[in-house]
């Protein structure tokens, strides 16, 4: 049987630390990439060790293709041949108007949000592809609900990078179907994680709860789940699909 090697980006907090412990559970060996924070993202491999697959904590920034090369070939030299990508590693801002935005705010957040994620779809095409000799495998990219609803006097330039998102894996799934590789989303909404810290809005997601249909935000672990399943053989002739994981919203 063909292993099951993950590698999830941003994968030392939030969603992605979530999404490691759910794969785990499911029977993945996780790669932990993290940015920053090497503490956090060795707890994140100790909860996989503990659950009985392998684990290690690669640093990298998606954004910088040198570092993302890098951090392909340590997957392969300590886990082997990649079968399933999680792309979400992302970053938001402080809301602020169009108008206000500075060049290098819109540059960080594209490169970040956007061209990291295709940097290292390529690099698990070149794994996964039976064009290049691969078995297969799964990409699940991370988009946003702010795709749909644009985020306006907050943050547009974070909703447009995941309106992109949703178009690639569109384009790309439909691309490489053929190839033995599947490619969808997971379209969180408000989901209570440290990323509305990051853009300096802490209790973003107890105050917009209201908002929701659900009455409440959602958990990490929730949209793991998701992403968990459109790993799995159980959405097997899923490719191409967005999914919402939104209550309702």
């Amino acid at each position: 049987m063909q292993e099951k090697i993950l590698l999830i980006t941003g994968a030392s907090r939030g969603i992605g630390a979530a999404t490691a412990v759910a794969a785990a559970a499911a029977g993945w060996d996780v790669a932990v990439n993290y940015t920053r924070d090497a503490a956090a993202a060795q707890a994140v491999v100790q909860q996989v060790q503990a659950l009985g697959r392998r684990a290690v904590a690669l640093q990298a920034d998606v954004a910088d293709d040198a570092q993302v090369l890098a951090l392909f070939a340590a997957v392969d030299a300590q886990l082997g041949r990649l079968t399933g990508l999680v792309n979400n590693a992302g970053v938001v801002d402080v809301a602020c108007r169009v108008d206000a935005m500075s060049a290098d705010r819109i540059q960080r957040m594209f490169a970040v949000n956007v061209f990291g994620t295709m940097a290292c779809a390529k690099q698990a095409l070149l794994r996964m592809s039976t064009r290049y000799g691969g078995l297969g495998g799964v990409i699940v990219n991370l988009t946003s609900a702010a795709a749909r609803l644009g985020a306006g006097g907050n943050y547009v330039d974070y909703a447009a990078a995941k309106g992109a998102i949703d178009v690639f894996t569109l384009g790309l799934a439909r691309e490489v179907a053929a190839e033995g590789i599947r490619v969808n989303a997971v379209r969180p909404g408000i989901i209570d994680t440290d990323i509305h810290a990051s853009g300096g809005q802490p209790d973003r997601a107890a105050q917009m709860a209201p908002a929701v249909p659900m009455q409440r935000a959602g958990s990490a672990a929730e949209v793991a789940a998701a992403i968990v399943w459109l790993l799995s053989p159980a959405a097997s002739y899923t490719t191409g699909a967005v999914l919402d994981v939104t209550g309702g919203r």
